[in-house]
């Protein structure tokens, strides 16, 4: 069975994914309050980047590993929300599966502070 979606091609296709996209940012905003904390937190850092006498390319991994804390948390809000659309029961894989996405963003977040760590201070 094909999705009926798979069909767009071209500009059409572009614009269905760009909205689709936007309905998943509005989405995990609103919803994820973990999501909010990180968009603050992107708010206060991206900003402060163009504050330190770093080069181009050290402002480009400051930068980076902030988005890429979003990204971890909006793949960890899909799992989260797929898991709990197949059931609410406790299961030890649900667990799992939420857990590993949680460590994921655990780790992304010390990946944060690890990076503006070493190139602020190093």
């Amino acid at each position: 069975m094909t999705s009926p979606f798979k069909g767009q091609t071209g500009w059409r296709r572009l614009v269905s994914a760009a909205g689709y996209s936007i309905d998943g940012l509005k989405a995990a905003f609103v919803s994820e309050a973990a999501f909010r904390q990180l968009v603050v937190l992107n708010l206060v850092l991206v900003p402060a980047s163009f504050f330190f006498s770093v080069t181009a390319v050290e402002r480009a991994v400051l930068i980076a590993v902030c988005l890429l804390s979003l990204i971890i948390e909006l793949f960890n809000s899909a799992i989260e929300a797929v898991v709990d659309r197949i059931s609410l029961e406790r299961h030890p894989l649900s667990k799992n599966a939420k857990d590993m996405g949680s460590a994921a963003q655990l780790i992304g977040l010390c990946m944060i502070a690890i990076v503006w760590a070493l190139i602020l201070l190093g």
